[in-house]
This record gives structure tokens, sequence and C-alpha cells, in this order.
């Protein structure tokens, strides 16, 4: 894990209440939450281009196939 590096953000106040509520149920600190969170989204976010490159690929690869069994 690289070191931990403090910064500062605004977020919505219902969202912090639910964080908070969820961080006491789960025995996490915010900090690691956050990390998770943020991590996952960078990961879904940088994949989505990629999926929807390949998919893109495969439809105009076989779209005469396709075209056949939309029939």
């Amino acid at each position: 894990m690289s070191k931990a590096v403090k910064f500062a953000s605004q977020i919505d106040e219902n969202t912090l209440k639910e964080l908070k509520s969820f961080v006491k149920e789960t025995d996490r600190s915010i900090s690691s939450v956050l990390t998770d969170a943020v991590q996952e989204y960078l990961t879904r976010v940088r994949l989505r281009p990629a999926f929807r490159k390949a998919a893109q690929e495969v439809l105009s690869e076989h779209a005469e196939l396709l075209r056949r069994l939309a029939k």
C-alpha cells in the first residue's frame, strides 16, 4: 500500500451521514472506505471505454451474421 496523503474535499451532507453510519456498522475508517470507493470508481470508469471499443469491434466484425440472426 502506498503512503496515505491528506486532502480536503466536500461531500453532500446526506451522503456523509450515510458514510459515517456505514463505517460504524463495518468497523472501518472513513479513509479506507473512500480509498476503496475511489479505486473501484476509477477502475470502472477506465474499463468502460475499453469495453465499448471491444464491443464495437465485435459488432462491426460480425455485422452480417447479427443481421441474419435478427431476422
